[in-house]
């Protein structure tokens, strides 16, 4: 299976999508110019990884900002999580957030609410 490695920019997030490596990892700010074109790949992936999972799957989300539209898609992205779990499959979603950043933090315990997935709120110093 291909490895996805999107190196970020001002307006999109990093993305790490290496299953020999059991890395799966988005950080950053996400506010791409077209929102569904940055995510298809990612969510096409996550469908392909999805007939054929790891054990264990840990998903990390480290993001500083995010835009209304990228919202959507990082729902979309749980959800295939949520597949996957669903499947018998053990997930783990792990929400950074800068710790004085309550809005991020809500954000996180929103999703936690929305999806079926183990949720780890995790917060983090800004240097």
């Amino acid at each position: 299976m291909s490895v996805i490695n999107i190196k970020g920019s001002d307006d999109t997030p990093t993305v790490v999508l290496d299953k020999e490596n059991n890395i799966f990892k988005i950080s950053g700010r996400s506010l791409p110019e077209d929102v569904v074109a940055f995510y298809t790949p990612i969510l096409d992936w996550l469908t392909e990884y999805a007939s054929d999972p790891l054990d264990k799957t840990v998903f990390d989300f480290q993001l500083e900002y995010f835009n209304t539209a990228s919202s959507k898609l990082l729902l979309d992205v749980l959800l295939k999580l949520e597949d996957i779990n669903s499947d018998g499959h053990d997930v783990l979603v792990r929400w950074h957030y800068p710790d004085d950043d309550e809005d991020m933090l809500d954000a996180g315990a929103e999703y936690a609410e929305i999806v079926d997935v183990p949720f780890e709120q995790v917060p983090y110093t800004i240097d």
